[in-house]
Parts: structure tokens; sequence; C-alpha cells
């Protein structure tokens, strides 16, 4: 009896000690989440679960290592010869501004044999992050007592300008105060930046964009999705100490990695009634749009090889978005994520109702957000409608306009874009060489008049402003054949000229800037006034109040400034089965064969020409936990020694959630292997050289 005694007591410690390591939490379930700042990594979830803690010196190397494409993208030296890695679908704008009707380096691919054939890219800007400040008691403190909301925002935007002005003039760097935490914290990012870019390489779009729309966003995955430029500064390679060695045996599976790059924009910090707002207003908005942008262009381009080239572009970024933001939208319809977040709401407002000083200072916030989205949905609804869109030349027309009028008055109170240290940003794109297409331009111009026209009806003032009596059709035709924006001295002319040039202008197309600019004037007054300032001070509570709960404990959302994600290498389930870790060369010519090399998964003639030469076996794409969203595509992907192992492309469609949610179970982001980008330099593209570049061997 005391035997057996004994052994059900100790069944029973067994019990209770296995129910204890499965429900209790502990630091090491903590979720590979997060895209930090750089001033304040997640070095204890490091330490704790992974033991690592990357040094200052680690953290110093990769972050000027990285680079943001100021044309949506992120990247990283990898040779110190000014060498820059990022993605193929990155680079593709930059590819179609220097193709031709003759030479579509878009399909063809594009290879410089040296450095005097490396072509420089019309508008292109990159950016490194060398310099961070707190200027956050500095806002704070030109906000004083008794002001009103619309007063506060005004004193906010006009220390905020100084500051870059400031910033500017004393160091050169692009200068950005960027906020933080939705307002808890505000940070002067100082960016070296460099407008002297040359294209090196980029494989044809069939082998970086294998499996087309209907495989974006999923995984497994085959694709070559990688570009090269290299950055000069004074006519020379940039000479850099600070770029990612590369590693071409990749990461393991179960691997730590991390991403360091610029990811977009995260709603995980929105209250729940913004989350509402987007569910039900601005998402279906949004998607209409999209789905009408989209026929449209897809009219245009069916008239010929030469639309369909100069569409490209813009219709890849379209479906990527109708798909990116389809997800999104079937995040915010799912229940349990709506009522996982409204209980992370409700747990948080319970923290701040337990204590009366923080209910005082920071309950009522909740409250006014909801209040003030409700209140301004209609605004919101037209003033979307009222708004000069097009391609290139409606918003360049504008832009000038303003520009005359808005330097004449002192930086504080000029409209958001035109502060002395964004002004250099602003003229770089407005007189950019690359091309105009005007059948292009009038048709997406006709577009987005009609599109006006049909969501506020023709009695509206913008509608009448606009089109003075005519359709979208005659305008959009009889504008873009007679302006001469396409032409960027005569933008710079006008430029020069100031605000009489301008005024007296006859340009049809700054006529009819001019003519809406009012309309739009009042819209954005009545925006900050009414809606931007008094939402700015609630979020600003609300970040204080979670400051005042959670610390420094979490992260911010993203705001397409340079953050650091970690995770695993990791497969995930998939399909009933398990999605693998990695792909392979044989699955890229299996997917091939099993679509019967038709379609979205054909393969380049040189795969088949070459397949003997090549190593099956070699890795192509792999997944891992790394926190990532739109923004990262061309971010590195980095082992503990700070060598590159992949490149960020892509997410899997379990990843559209995480605008809202981080989820690690099947979410991940998708890598090209920096094996298979070798494999394909040395054997696909006769291009050893560069990589003999990449790999340190010359």
């Amino acid at each position: 009896m005391d035997f057996k005694r004994r052994f059900l007591s100790l069944c029973l410690m067994l019990t209770i000690g296995l129910l204890i390591l499965f429900f209790v939490p502990s630091s090491f379930s903590t979720p590979d989440e997060g895209m930090w700042t750089f001033d304040n990594p997640p070095l204890k979830i490091l330490k704790e679960k992974y033991d690592f803690v990357p040094t200052k010196e680690w953290l110093d190397h990769v972050r000027l290592s990285s680079v943001r494409f100021m044309d949506g993208g992120s990247g990283s030296f990898v040779s110190p010869y000014g060498l820059v890695m990022t993605n193929h679908h990155v680079a593709m704008g930059q590819l179609q501004k220097i193709s031709t009707p003759e030479k579509n380096y878009v399909e063809t691919g594009f290879l410089a044999r040296s450095r005097e054939e490396e072509i420089k890219c019309p508008d292109l800007e990159i950016n490194v992050l060398v310099s961070m400040e707190n200027v956050t008691d500095r806002v704070r403190a030109a906000v004083k007592e008794g002001m009103s909301d619309a007063e506060a925002l005004k004193a906010r935007q006009a220390v905020i300008a100084e500051i870059e002005k400031e910033s500017l003039q004393k160091t050169g760097l692009r200068s950005n105060v960027i906020s933080l935490y939705h307002g808890g914290e505000y940070w002067l990012y100082g960016y070296k930046k460099y407008t002297d870019v040359r294209l090196v390489m980029a494989p044809e779009r069939q082998a970086a964009y294998f499996g087309g729309d209907s495989d974006n966003f999923t995984y497994p995955r085959y694709d070559l999705d990688f570009a090269f430029f290299r950055v000069y500064e004074n006519g020379q390679p940039l000479q850099t100490p600070h770029y990612l060695r590369w590693n071409s045996q990749g990461a393991g599976d179960g691997e730590l990695v991390f991403v360091s790059g610029n990811p977009g924009s995260t709603d995980r910090l929105y209250t729940y009634a913004e989350l509402e707002m987007l569910r039900d207003y601005r998402y279906p908005l949004m998607l209409d749009y999209i789905d009408k942008f989209i026929a449209a262009l897809r009219e245009y381009a069916a008239k010929g090889k030469e639309q369909q080239r100069r569409a490209l572009g813009i219709i890849f970024g379209l479906e990527n978005a109708k798909k990116a933001y389809t997800g999104e939208y079937q995040a915010l319809q799912d229940e349990e994520l709506m009522a996982k977040r409204k209980k992370e709401e409700e747990k948080f407002r319970q923290l701040i109702a337990s204590k009366a000083e923080w209910q005082q200072a920071y309950g009522d916030a909740w409250g006014i957000v909801e209040k003030t989205v409700e209140a301004n949905l209609a605004f919101s609804r037209q003033s979307f409608y009222q708004s000069l869109r097009g391609y290139r030349l409606p918003q360049m027309a504008l832009n000038i306009v303003r520009y005359v009028s808005e330097v004449k008055k002192p930086d504080a109170e000029r409209l958001p874009g035109f502060h002395e240290a964004q002004l250099p940003e602003l003229k770089f794109m407005l007189f950019s060489p690359a091309p105009v297409y005007k059948d292009l331009e009038e048709a997406v111009f006709r577009f987005t008049l009609q599109l006006s026209l049909e969501g506020l009806g023709p009695d509206d003032d913008f509608i009448k402003a606009a089109l003075q009596g005519k359709n979208p059709e005659e305008v959009a035709r009889e504008v873009m054949a007679a302006t001469k924006l396409g032409d960027p001295e005569f933008r710079k002319k006008l430029i020069e000229g100031g605000e009489e040039a301008v005024a007296k202008c006859q340009d049809p197309l700054i006529v009819l800037a001019r003519q809406v600019d009012p309309i739009l004037r009042r819209n954005i007054k009545k925006s900050q006034d009414e809606i931007e300032s008094v939402l700015v001070k609630a979020r600003e509570k609300i970040a204080q109040a979670r400051f005042a709960v959670y610390g420094k404990d979490a992260y911010p959302d993203a705001t397409f400034t340079l953050r650091l994600a970690f995770g695993v290498v990791k497969g995930f389930p998939y399909n009933g089965t398990r999605a693998p870790y990695k792909t392979t060369l044989y699955g890229v010519f299996d997917r091939a064969c099993s679509f019967d090399n038709q379609g979205e998964f054909v393969l380049p003639r040189r795969f088949w020409e070459r397949k003997d030469k090549l190593d099956l076996s070699t890795p192509v794409n792999f997944v891992s936990t790394c926190d990532i969203i739109g923004g990262n595509s061309g971010s590195p992907v980095i082992n503990r020694k700070g060598e590159v192992v992949g490149l960020i492309f892509d997410g899997n469609i379990e990843s559209l959630s995480g605008r809202f949610m981080y989820d690690d179970v099947k979410a991940r982001a998708v890598a090209v292997h920096t094996a298979y980008i070798i494999e394909g330099l040395r054997k696909l593209y006769d291009a050893a050289f560069l990589a003999d570049e990449i790999e340190g061997k010359k």
C-alpha cells in the first residue's frame, strides 16, 4: 500500500508539473513579434528566448548597412563599393522609366558588364538612417495650456517644421520628425540621401515574378525576385565600410534570423472604433476604387503592346494592393480577430480606470476618437472624391500651383509637404526627367474625373470647378493634348517664375489646378481643425496611457522608417499538411511542368537551356516568423553574425492580418535564398563578376 500510495503521489506530482508546464505562460512562449525601432530593440526577449543579445556595434552596423528606397521599399549595401540589393518589384518603377519601346528591361532584364554600362535612374532617392534624436519634450513644450485643439496642432506642426529646418541647415541630412506610438514620442531622424543611383542588374520579370498574381502572397514560392543598384557619390562608386557580408549557405531550419527594413504602416495601436471605421467604410471604398482603376488600365493596355508596357507597373501595383487589401478586409471581418482586439482594449481601459489619476488624465480619449470618427464619415467620403488624381501630371500641376504660393509664407504656416526641409525632395520629383506618356496620363485622368463625378454628382463644387460643364472624357482629352507639363524644363521655368508666372500661365492643367485648389485647401483646413487636431490629442493620451501601464516593452506602429524584426526559419500548417521551410530548384521546374509551362508559370528560356548546369537542390525561397508588412520588400534577412542570408519579397496570405494583429502560427515572411541569387548570377546570367563582388572574392 505504501508503495502504491507513493507511486500515485508521484504520478500526481508529475501531472501537476505537466499542467504547469503547458498552461503557465513563460518568457519562452513570447511570439517573435514586433517591428522594433533601433533605439529600443527587443534585447530582453532575444536574451531570454534565444540567448542572443546584439551589441551596439552590431545594431549600428546593420542600421548603416540598410537603405530605404523613397519610391517604396527597402534594401541593403552588400559590397564596399556601393552595391545595393533589393527586389525586382521594388526596382520595376525605375526599370520602366529607363526602358523604351525598343528596350524593355522589365521584360528582358538588364546586366551592366562594366561600371560604364550602369544606367543612372532618373528620380531614385536612397536613404541611410545615420542619426536619431528624441525631440518629444520640445514638440510637447510647443503646446501651451488653454490652446484649442486646432491651435495645438498648428503649434506642433510649427515646431516640427522648425526642428527639421534647423537640422537640415546644420547637418545637410534629410531631416524628418517621426511620430511614434501615435504621438507618444517624436524622433528626429537624419538620413544621408543619395540621388545618383545606377542600375546594375535585374533578371527578367518572368523569373522574378514566377507564378504571377496567382502565387502572390502565397507559399510555397519559387521567385528570383532581386535586383542590384550602385550608389555613386561625386561621380564615383560609394566607398562604404558598412555593408552586409554574404552567406551563400543561408539559414537552417529553426535558425534565428533578423529583418532590417522599412515597414510601411500597421494599425495595431488603433482603437476598436477606428478598426470598425476601416472595416465598414474605408476598405470597401478603397477596394471599389482599385477594381475600377484596374479595369480602366486594362482597357488602355488592350490597345497595343506599347500601351501594355506603359501600364504594366501601375497594374502590378494595383493588383498587389487589391490582394493585400482584400486579405486585410477579411481580417477585419473575422469575428475572432475583432473580438480579441476588443478584449485587449477593454482590458487596457480597465487598467487605466483602476487608478484615479490615470482615468482623469487618459480615460476620455477612446470616446473622443469614436465620436470624431463617426461625426466625420460623410466628410471623409466627400474629400476622398474631391481629389485631383491622375498618374503623374495632375499632381505635378497642383504641386506647382501650391509651391509658388506656399514658399512665400513663413515656414510654420505652410501646408504639409511644403516646409523648408521638405522642398529638396519635392523639387527632385517635380523636375524628374522620367518619360511622360500623354495617352496613359489621359486614360488615368479620365478615369479619376469620372470616379469623382460618380461619387459626388454634377452639382458638387469640385466637379463644377474641374469639369466646367464638360464631361470627364472631354476634359482629359483636351487638357492632356495641350499641356506642356510633360517637359521638365517647362516645370522648372514655372517654379523659377514664381507666383506671377503661375498665375499668368494658360497651360490647361495649371488652369485646372488653380480652379480646384481653393476647394482642396478648404478640405485640408477642415480636416486639420476638426479631425486631425482632435485625434492627435486623443491618440497622444492613449500613447501616454500605454507607457504608464506597459512602459517601453512595446513597439510602435510601422511608419516607413527603419525597424528590426526577428524570428526563426520555420514552416507552417498548410492545406492539411505542412509547408516546408524552404523550396528548391527542383520545385521551380516541377511547378512550370505542372502548368505545362504556360501563362504565369512559363520559365524563361535560359532556365531550360541551362538546366543541366544548375544544382537543382539549391534552396530557392524560404520562410521565417519575422514580423513584416508592405515596405519591407527588399529588406535583408540576416543571421546572428550580421551576414545576409536572404532577401524579403513577400508574406504569405495568412500574414495579411498582421496589419492589425501578429500571428506566429501560420503567418510567415517569404524570402529569396542567397544561394539562389548566386546560382542565378553564375549559371543563368553569366554574371560571375557580380557574384564575386557580392561574395567578397574580388
